[in-house]
């Protein structure tokens, strides 16, 4: 392990000495009229004769720019700045004998002096794919306004949210969830917790990595960084937002930026108050239990109330920015269950039913600093990341379960049960990355730090008092380090270019579980889980005549278990499902290869994904007629398929994005789990179709359908939903209505059917919020559409060049 930390951490010394000699040089320095300089303008070269897009860098915080390793040829540069008007200079030629232009002092006039009388009707489209990653636009996505990050993700091709909240891509669930590039600890850095904490109106864009180079964390089979509104529009400017629901849904959102010179700062605001109505039913039979149940039908259908508030404010001056975030939430969730046990007669047996109160509150704060340096070298960046975030949960359950006999007597008192979490978790993250032309290199250091609390307690109905359940109480205490250092080379060679990258980490768990055995003695045990590994990934891509291109991608990535998947206690919040983590759970180990062909609007990609000890809650058999699920590791995985994305115009006023996912998933037995091998072919399909009639108003139709699928012990049925949108814009395309119905057919549930030797489950569960919401949106300032127009333009050309 030392050995290659030692290696790679050198060949950051030795980067300069690798890089080759470049064809051509372009530089320049761009400035306002009053001939101040304007960093992180956007300098784009584009081949003339070809009409693809050379090259792509920002300016410095002095305005300079150097584009280095030009191939010989004509060439375009377009220069944008947000609030500016485009500057651009034809006919740049590169040959043998005139390697290096310098196009001098660039000077910039604000585009409200030549733009103002101008009506800019373009679109922009929801989704553009990148070399490495697919970016969906959210302002494009009529469908998920008033909603939640987790309403978001349910619109993005690709992806699947079921009705937990649980985000899935290609099948995969084991995905990390960014918040800026960060991971978040709100609701204790549960994924389902924070995509429902975050409002859509806050979020500018989504970005899914498939199969991330050795810059990325090496954990998860993929990345979906979710990335927050921080205007930086010149002069002041601002937003704000009212959505109204059914079902008493609300919430409201404002923003605010101010930017003079290179000075900005920002600020955002939003308020959720969301009530969500959930309902299903779970049908058991029993084949091998010698109690006189044989058939189990449960009903649960539940409310929650939740508040939430998310702050956010930052500040950014010459290539140093800093942010702050505060969130906080409160929530109470009534459920209500019912338990019949049938014999095998259908005659019944007992009859349960089950109150669960929950009351819940919790908040974070984080803090983050970011560095840049732009050396006078060109090409040359040094950058610094720091970020501290702390995170409070607190949370009480009472459950009251009643038991009566076949003649509805009560069979005995009412069993109370009071069970309190107590969670807080800090989260500190170190980075330094250093860009030299086209070598990359960096140090990450993460610490994650949980501590999790559990008290049970049942009620003695003679004193009145709660005694202590000491078989529940428990404490688990984990450290999480990942300490890594990675480096990339890239490389273009005419039309072919390859990137090629190492990362090694070196990950420590340890955690402490406290909990009294048998005779009522605390008794703590540790829990080690020690990884380390290199982690190398490979991006070849070649570009094709008539705008075609071809890219090979490959990586090797892990996914540790997290600490609830660790905890070996029980969760009994269902009185007819236990569910467990495993303190003996191995991380999986994970290959991603993927082949992708572009051509024009359409992109097809061939992927597979093997992932060895694959970690999956498994059924085990029951005890008194209660399932019991526990983590645990299986031999191995594999995924492969087929996928389609494409975004097509087929009329001025209409055009709409499709993405069809074609797979077969195939899972290894394990005798010992009981646990038989099992493969199964699936797919998915979704479409989203926009119509804009000029000039104010526009329709979304998405739709999407998940084909039958099987996963190891569940088949999943079908499931089908459409959602539907108009949003009108007026006062000069200032404001505008939108008014949307998600689910408006009632048809998306959750269902699937588990076999197993000792039950056979049939299980459904439908959830939403508000069907139907009306949302106003006024924006104030001095940024026109025009400006915005130029901005999107600006970050398209970002994600089309990686």
């Amino acid at each position: 392990m030392r050995k290659w930390l030692l290696i790679i951490a050198l060949s950051m010394g030795t980067a300069p000495t690798l890089l080759a000699q470049s064809a051509g040089l372009l530089e320049g320095r761009v400035t306002d009229e009053q001939h101040r300089p304007l960093a992180s303008t956007t300098v784009v070269l584009v081949n003339r004769y070809a009409k693809d897009t050379a090259k792509i860098i920002d300016t410095d915080s002095s305005g300079r720019f150097f584009v280095m390793e030009i191939p010989f040829g004509q060439f375009t540069c377009t220069i944008t700045h947000v609030g500016y008007q485009p500057i651009t200079r034809d006919g740049i030629d590169f040959t043998p004998e005139n390697s290096t232009n310098d196009l001098g002092d660039l000077v910039m006039v604000p585009a409200g002096k030549m733009l103002a009388d101008i009506t800019v009707t373009a679109r922009s489209p929801t989704l553009r794919i990148g070399p490495d990653k697919k970016v969906f636009a959210v302002n494009q996505s009529l469908v998920s306004l008033g909603g939640t990050a987790a309403d978001l993700l349910q619109n993005i091709p690709t992806l699947q949210v079921d009705a937990n909240g649980n985000v899935s891509l290609r099948g995969a669930t084991d995905l990390v969830v960014l918040v800026d590039g960060k991971r978040s600890v709100i609701g204790g850095g549960s994924i389902v917790q924070v995509l429902q904490s975050i409002p859509a109106s806050s979020i500018d864009r989504v970005e899914i990595i498939t199969n991330p180079s050795a810059k990325y964390d090496a954990s998860g089979q993929a990345i979906i960084n979710i990335v927050l509104k921080k205007n930086t529009a010149a002069g002041s400017n601002g937003s704000v937002a009212v959505t109204g629901g059914t079902r008493d849904n609300y919430n409201a959102a404002a923003s605010f930026n101010d930017r003079n010179g290179t000075i900005n700062w920002y600020g955002n605001y939003s308020y959720q108050h969301r009530n969500t109505y959930s309902n299903g039913y779970q049908n058991m039979t029993y084949l091998l239990t010698p109690s006189p149940a044989y058939y189990s039908d449960e009903t649960f259908p539940s409310t929650t109330i939740t508040d939430l508030h998310s702050a956010k404010a930052g500040l950014s001056f010459h290539g140093l920015s800093i942010s702050g975030a505060y969130d906080a939430y409160s929530k109470v969730r009534n459920e209500w269950l019912t338990v019949n046990n049938l014999m095998a007669n259908d005659s019944p047996a007992l009859l349960s039913t089950r109150y669960n109160a929950t009351t819940g509150n919790g908040n974070s704060y984080e803090l983050t600093v970011d560095y840049t340096h732009s050396f006078r070298r060109p090409q040359r960046e040094l950058s610094f990341d720091a970020d501290y975030a702390h995170g409070y949960t607190n949370q009480l359950q009472l459950y009251n379960t009643d038991i009566y006999n076949i003649d509805g007597n009560a069979v005995d008192s009412t069993s109370v049960i009071k069970d309190s979490k107590v969670g807080r978790s800090r989260y500190y993250n170190i980075q330094l990355d250093y860009k030299d032309g086209p070598l990359e290199t960096g140090l990450r250091s993460q610490i994650s730090t949980t501590d999790n609390q559990e008290w049970d307690y049942n009620l003695d109905h003679i004193s009145g008092k709660y005694d202590p359940d000491y078989s529940f109480i428990n404490s688990f205490k984990s450290t999480d380090q990942v300490h890594a250092v990675y480096i990339t080379y890239s490389r273009q060679i005419k039309t072919f270019s390859f990137q090629v990258g190492l990362r090694g980490e070196l990950g420590r768990f340890n955690a402490h579980l406290q909990s009294f055995d048998s005779t009522g003695q605390l008794v703590t045990e540790p829990v080690t889980v020690h990884t380390q590994g290199l982690y190398p990934s490979l991006v070849l891509t070649q570009k094709l005549k008539g705008n075609r291109q071809l890219q090979l991608s490959y990586s090797r990535r892990v996914n540790r278990p997290t600490p609830g998947e660790l905890n070996p206690f029980w969760d009994i919040s269902d009185p007819v499902n236990y569910d467990a983590g495993n303190l003996h759970l191995l991380p999986e180990s994970i290959h991603l290869a993927e082949l992708t062909y572009t051509q024009g609007p359409l992109t097809t990609g061939a992927y597979f994904t093997q992932v060895n000890d694959v970690i999956k809650h498994v059924q085990t058999t029951p005890v008194n007629d209660v399932t019991m699920t526990v983590a645990d590791n299986l031999p191995w995985a594999i995924n492969t398929g087929l996928e389609l994305i494409g975004n097509f115009h087929p009329v001025k006023i209409w055009d709409f994005t499709a993405n069809v996912n074609v797979f077969e998933r195939i899972n290894a037995g394990d005798s010992a789990l009981g646990i038989t091998p099992t493969h199964g072919l699936s797919w998915n399909l979704n479409v989203t179709n926009n119509i804009t009639l000029p000039p104010h108003l526009t329709f979304q139709v998405r739709t999407d359908y998940r084909a039958p699928e099987l996963i190891i012990q569940d088949r999943y049925r079908p499931a089908f939903g459409v959602d539907a949108a108009a949003k009108y814009d007026f006062w000069h395309k200032k404001a505008s209505l939108s008014l949307n119905g998600r689910d408006i057919f009632n048809s998306r549930k959750w269902r699937f059917f588990r076999v197993s030797d000792d039950l056979l489950l049939d299980f459904q569960r439908v959830t939403y919020s508000a069907r139907a919401s009306l949302t106003f949106t006024y924006r104030f300032g001095k940024s026109s559409a025009e400006t915005r127009t130029i901005h999107t333009e600006q970050q398209n050309a970002r994600i089309e060049n990686g």
